[in-house]
C-alpha cells in the first residue's frame, strides 16, 4: 500500500481488536525505539476557524502536544511517528486536511543534554550571567 494512503494502524497503531501483548511486531528490549519528531509552525488561511485545526489534531495519530501562539504563525503542533515517512504525511495531510494556509515544519535530530556541563571547566569558572537566577 502507498504510504500516502495509510490508515491508523498502518502509522503504528494497532488494529481494533488487538491488544498490546499481541499483534504488533516484535521489537528488541534492549533497543529503544527510534520516532521522529517534528515541531511545525502553524498559520490558518483566512477563513478556517481554529477550531477546525483542534478537532483535526484531536484524531490525528501522530499529533503529541499543540500551542496557540502569540507570533506570525497561529499554533505550533508537534507531531510524532515512528517513520520519517509517516511524519512527512503526517505534515503534508495538517497542509491539506486541517485548514491550514502556511506549515513550516522543523524536524528535531536529537534532544540536547542540559543535566551535565560540557566541559568540567565551563562548569567551575562560569561568568556570573550563566549561573542560575534562582
Amino acid at each position: 500500500m502507498s504510504p500516502w494512503r495509510m490508515t491508523r494502524w498502518e502509522r503504528g497503531e494497532l488494529p481494533p481488536g488487538t491488544d498490546s501483548d499481541t499483534g504488533g511486531p516484535a521489537t528488541g528490549t534492549d533497543e529503544p525505539e527510534r520516532r521522529h519528531e517534528a515541531l511545525v509552525s502553524v498559520r490558518l488561511g483566512p477563513s478556517a476557524p481554529g477550531s477546525h485545526l483542534v478537532e483535526y489534531l484531536r484524531h490525528e495519530p501522530c499529533a503529541v502536544a499543540a500551542w496557540w501562539i502569540a507570533a506570525d504563525v497561529d499554533a505550533v503542533v508537534r507531531l510524532s511517528a515512528g517513520s520519517i515517512t509517516v511524519l512527512h504525511r503526517a505534515v503534508a495531510d495538517l497542509r491539506l486536511r486541517a485548514g491550514v494556509e502556511v506549515a513550516e515544519a522543523n524536524y528535531i535530530l536529537r534532544a540536547l543534554d542540559l543535566t551535565t556541563p560540557a566541559d568540567r571547566r565551563t562548569a567551575k569558572e562560569s561568568p556570573a550571567w550563566v549561573r542560575s537566577a534562582a
